[in-house]
């Protein structure tokens, strides 16, 4: 009869029938069927209750000894004694289903007047009359995990109306709460109450209505001082007991549970000018957990506490916020950052990283094994690495900013720099595709290049910390040698942090593509924007440095190559040239030793520099372009911004076109493939020409014969030109869009600096 009568309830409140009965009878029907014993009483008659100034309930001022809470066993008992023809559970969970979605009914705006009223009634009923309040806790220790899960967000619904619609506490839910999380680690059953608490405070963040700085504020004052002491107690001792390698036993579920708590918090500290000490314990003692991260706990406990890392020193503590300003204006977050930036670096050794396990298998859809062919970078978890990496350099960064003199910061940051370093390369394997890495520049576009937030948060922090060094080198001395300058440089290059060689290799992954940047640039979820204003500033001061590195990457060894040819619009490109990487890192004998590695699948011509002799080859005897396979590394545009119909047409500024004959080498018959590249700019032409090479071997000599306009013969300078080219294309894309008003944001600054740098490559000779 009762679930019958339950169900038709369920119904109604479904599509919004008013309930047509008085409110005593729908009482009778959501209230638990749980016998409550005398004897439960006296654990709540002792109970200290802190001050909650006006917070306290109107219909619970009644003293706290009429509370009865009772067990799990007097909810078996009642069941036993329920009408067998249903399943009592079954009723409960619908019980608990109902009182939740009338909950979420009551608070919505949609709900008609008289409608909301008379919820409102009943759950005033409920929990005077049925103390439902007090039911609802008891089922949150259930062995049953779906009867205390429901328990949870029921009571949780409760509360958070309470404090909404009364601007009042639940006196049970707090006293509960403070005798729960106060007593442990004697009573370790606390995961319930955390739950409660979590969902109660993301309940108060999402409400638009309620004042949220005051509604915070009421609800975590009383347990400020509780929630300090049970992080002490939950995290300072000795995680190698068995019971923490387990994802499932009670003890890592109460550490789970503690962790999105610890998640709540922090989102919460963005609804109060003042935060509490809970709010800002995690940045305080942050040593706590770096010290449980190295321990022997399960490693999904570790994974989320580095995650959680990762969130605070991004200053971002749920998917929806939408900045970290609401942070970074609060002068608390100032002083807590500074503690995490400063005992990060202390505890995050080579020692510690390498404690980590980041050789455990990953989660993929439908199975734990990858699908044949897929890289996953030997077994390393590639998120938890980025997310390491990146909470240590954003510590760094800060802890930088607020540094003084060189001195101070200098060794810190280059001892930091190795380590990170050496970690890297123990967990990223290069495949048989790639080439080997041996520049330190490179690693960061190779951690971070699938995280596109992740990897400018990373080049940004490696960039404010080289222009926080560079500022304190100029301050410290007016005039710099040329040593003092070669060392300067050579040290940036073996901390794999100068930014020029960053920004190249980056260029380089995504093939010189501007339509990526300017994704980057139209997409709110990166800082690509501010970390690309500061780098053209960077590079229109420090211009003869950026060419440097360029001729780096072209000139070390002497690489000449011909340029990509481009086919006419709506073709598809072919190029019979691959990007080269540098592979010798800076950070041998020479500064700025640098240099590239000849692609398999390319003709590439080395000679030693200052030499005219060609290099001889040691690839194979027979190279050859295949103008079926596109560049390496080449991407399409995630939006063909050139589509619309007033698009117009925009020329590249040069022609090239390959054609490719077989000539015979020696008597041999060995063969390379003669290519003639035409590039028409403005005012030069550049025409290589390739004559039969020298062969291992041979006696034939080989040489290299490039003709170029009469006035004069330029070197063939690519990643300068493939640098400025993209700039200048992105400029180009950017003026387009917001000539059309398409453009999300003013783009006025980013184009000034854009235009100066055009400005720049067009007026200073390259040579």
């Amino acid at each position: 009869m009762k679930i019958s009568l339950l169900q038709q309830m369920y119904k109604d409140v479904l599509v919004g029938v008013p309930l047509a009965k008085e409110s005593h009878h729908y009482t009778s029907l959501l209230n638990l069927c749980i016998e409550q014993t005398p004897e439960r009483d006296e654990s709540r008659n002792g109970m200290h209750l802190p001050s909650t100034n006006d917070g306290i309930g109107s219909h619970q001022d009644s003293d706290m000894s009429d509370v009865v809470v009772p067990t799990t066993d007097d909810i078996s008992n009642s069941f036993a004694n329920m009408n067998s023809s249903f399943c009592p559970r079954e009723v409960t969970l619908l019980q608990l289903t109902l009182i939740e979605m009338m909950v979420a009914k009551a608070e919505s705006q949609e709900t008609e007047f008289n409608t909301r009223q008379k919820y409102c009634e009943i759950f005033v009923l409920l929990l005077k009359e049925a103390k439902i309040d007090s039911k609802l806790i008891c089922l949150l220790g259930s062995s049953d995990r779906l009867l205390s899960h429901m328990a949870s967000k029921s009571l949780a619904s409760l509360v958070c109306f309470q404090l909404k619609e009364e601007n009042t506490l639940n006196v049970t839910w707090l006293t509960f709460s403070l005798k729960t999380l106060s007593g442990f680690p004697v009573n370790t059953q606390v995961a319930g109450c955390l739950w409660t608490l979590t969902t109660i405070i993301k309940g108060t963040l999402r409400d638009k209505v309620l004042p949220r700085a005051g509604t915070v504020a009421k609800l975590l004052a009383p347990l400020d001082a509780t929630l300090e002491g049970f992080y002490n107690s939950i995290l300072f001792h000795r995680f190698d007991s068995h019971h923490y390698t387990s994802p499932y036993s009670e003890a890592a579920n109460n550490l789970i549970s503690f962790i999105d708590l610890l998640e709540a918090l922090l989102a919460s500290r963005t609804a109060v000018e003042l935060p509490l000490r809970c709010q800002r314990v995690l940045f305080l003692k942050v040593s706590y957990v770096l010290n449980l991260v190295s321990s022997s706990v399960h490693y999904l406990i570790k994974k989320k506490f580095i995650m959680l890392l990762k969130k605070c020193v991004l200053c971002k503590s749920r998917e929806d916020a939408k900045s970290g300003s609401l942070f970074i204006q609060n002068p608390s977050f100032h002083e807590d950052m500074l503690a995490l930036s400063n005992a990060v670096p202390q505890v995050v050794n080579l020692t510690w990283l390498n404690g980590i396990p980041l050789s455990g298998k990953a989660s993929y859809f439908g199975s734990s094994e990858p699908a044949p062919g897929d890289d996953t970078q030997g077994g390393s978890d590639q998120t938890v690495l980025r997310a390491l990496s990146l909470v240590l350099l954003k510590a760094l960064e800060f802890k930088f900013q607020n540094s003084a003199t060189e001195a101070e910061i200098k060794g810190a940051f280059q001892s930091s720099m190795s380590q990170l370093l050496i970690f890297w390369r123990s967990h990223v394997k290069s495949s048989s595709q790639s080439h080997p890495v041996a520049h330190h520049c490179e690693w960061l576009s190779l951690i971070f290049i699938e995280q596109d937030d992740d990897m400018w948060e990373a080049a940004k922090a490696l960039l404010l910390i080289y222009l926080k060094f560079d500022r304190l080198r100029h301050d410290a001395a007016d005039n710099l040698s040329q040593k003092e300058e070669e060392t300067w440089n050579f040290l940036t290059h073996a901390s794999g942090y100068n930014p020029h060689c960053i920004f190249l290799f980056f260029l380089e992954k995504i093939a010189f593509d501007s339509t990526v940047l300017l994704d980057f640039l139209i997409s709110s979820e990166t800082c690509f924007l501010e970390y690309l204003v500061r780098y053209l500033k960077l590079l229109r001061k420090d211009w003869h440095q950026f060419v440097d590195v360029c001729n780096h990457f072209d000139t070390k060894h002497g690489a000449f190559q011909s340029i990509s040819s481009v086919r006419p619009p709506h073709q598809e490109e072919q190029s019979c040239m691959t990007d080269k990487s540098l592979q010798n890192a800076c950070c041998e004998s020479e500064p700025q030793a640098l240099s590239l590695a000849p692609s398999h699948d390319c003709l590439v011509f080395t000679t030693e520099q200052g030499d005219n002799e060609v290099a001889e080859s040691n690839q194979s005897n027979s190279l050859v372009c295949t103008d079926s396979t596109p560049p390496l590394g080449s991407l399409r545009s995630l939006v063909n911004y050139d589509s619309s119909e007033d698009s117009e047409l925009e020329s590249d500024g040069k022609e090239c076109l390959a054609n490719t004959k077989q000539v015979p080498l020696n008597n041999e018959g060995e063969r390379v493939r003669e290519t003639d590249c035409s590039y028409t700019d403005k005012q030069n032409t550049l025409k290589s020409e390739v004559l039969p090479l020298k062969q291992k071997g041979s006696n034939t000599s080989a040489f290299l014969t490039c003709t170029a306009s009469l006035e004069n013969i330029i070197p063939l300078r690519i990643m300068l030109y493939k640098s400025t080219k993209c700039l200048e294309e992105l400029q180009e894309a950017i003026s387009r869009l917001q000539r059309r008003n398409l453009f999300p944001y003013n783009p006025s600054a980013l184009l000034k600096l854009l235009n100066h740098i055009e400005k720049i490559s067009k007026n200073v000779n390259p040579q």
